[in-house]
């Protein structure tokens, strides 16, 4: 059994056993980056999505952030994963109509290696998406050591310095799309490189660049935390890189939360990643952050109740309209919502 099979997504047993009152329950929030998906035995679908939302925190909106599910099974290969925007679509129009919040953008997968071909697979998503396609995350997360991973990235390791997959990242900024990253934090310096090779494209940085805490990082999480700090203070330095706050409660982290007896408090997670948020920031101003749950992944080590708490008291005390912009107006903006 793989690292990934062992995950728990569903687990509201041990989940209660933190139980904190919602901290600034008015504070709106629009999350940006979750995900759906059915896998026998673990679906997460707008039901669950609900419950999550509206387990006490104001969530107005969340935008679907694509994870490689229900791709079309015939046709043409490169027109396949609009079929996960189809799936989300629907559940998406359901969502306008009940009592959670709205699935107001989709960011879904294409190869953007794909030359002349891609414009179609562009048109196809926004085809699909009935006007909620924002943008394409194709990730240039290239795991060294997959098998000490949970969820190992799949992407070559020279892709993002790849001239048609570059050529791929252009053409959406061309046409008003984001790009969206997901990568390992020693892939920072590559992912700097490639914004600036696509200056009128919005890209927007999942996760921190995902620091990894397992395996043979394990033992070196000062040093990489020192590196990560210059190479997010670098990114920052592109005008058109926008961060996302959150996402380090994967396993793959090295925390280890999910294997305890019980979830961590809000501030354990305050204290634990802190400095992360915190230096990001500062780095990138509120103006170009924006807090997301990256559920339902992050769901294996606590809850989401739990989490956004950990969120407010992080920015506690900045300034009303600087938590605004990371709680919901910086994802207003760069998704055109």
């Amino acid at each position: 059994m793989s690292i990934r099979d062992s995950l728990t997504f569903h687990r509201p047993e041990w989940h209660a056993l933190v139980d904190e009152e919602v901290v600034d329950p008015d504070l709106e929030i629009v999350d940006p980056h979750h995900h759906l998906w059915r896998i026998p035995g673990a679906d997460y679908l707008l039901e669950d999505l609900w419950t999550d939302t509206g387990s006490g925190h104001r969530v107005v909106k969340t935008i679907f952030i694509e994870c490689n599910a229900s791709y079309r099974e015939d046709g043409p290969d490169h027109l396949r994963p609009v079929g996960e925007t189809e799936f989300v679509a629907a559940l998406a129009a359901v969502s306008e109509t009940g009592p959670g919040a709205r699935i107001a953008g989709i960011v879904a997968h294409a190869d953007l290696r794909l030359g002349d071909r891609l414009s179609e697979v562009l048109d196809a998503h926004m085809d699909a998406g009935d006007g909620r396609f924002r943008g394409i995350r194709h990730a240039i997360s290239h795991p060294t050591h997959p098998d000490v991973l949970a969820i190992p990235g799949r992407a070559p390791a020279e892709l993002s310095t790849d001239e048609a997959f570059r050529d791929g990242v252009r053409l959406l900024g061309h046409r008003g799309h984001t790009y969206e990253s997901w990568h390992y934090h020693y892939q920072l310096s590559d992912f700097v490189d490639l914004a600036r090779s696509a200056p009128d494209t919005t890209i927007i940085l999942d996760h921190f660049g995902t620091p990894l805490g397992v395996g043979p990082w394990a033992s070196q999480r000062d040093e990489i935390f020192e590196q990560w700090k210059a190479d997010i203070a670098e990114a920052a330095r592109c005008p058109n890189v926008v961060a996302k706050l959150g996402g380090l409660a994967m396993p793959d982290n090295g925390y280890g939360w999910h294997l305890a007896d019980r979830p961590p408090t809000s501030d354990e997670v305050v204290d634990a990643h802190r400095d992360h948020f915190l230096h990001t920031i500062d780095c990138f101003g509120p103006e170009r952050c924006m807090f997301e749950s990256n559920f339902p992944v992050d769901r294996v080590s606590l809850s989401y109740r739990v989490l956004w708490n950990a969120f407010k008291k992080m920015v506690a005390d900045f300034t009303d309209a600087e938590r605004a912009a990371m709680f919901s107006a910086t994802a207003e903006r760069i998704y055109s919502l």
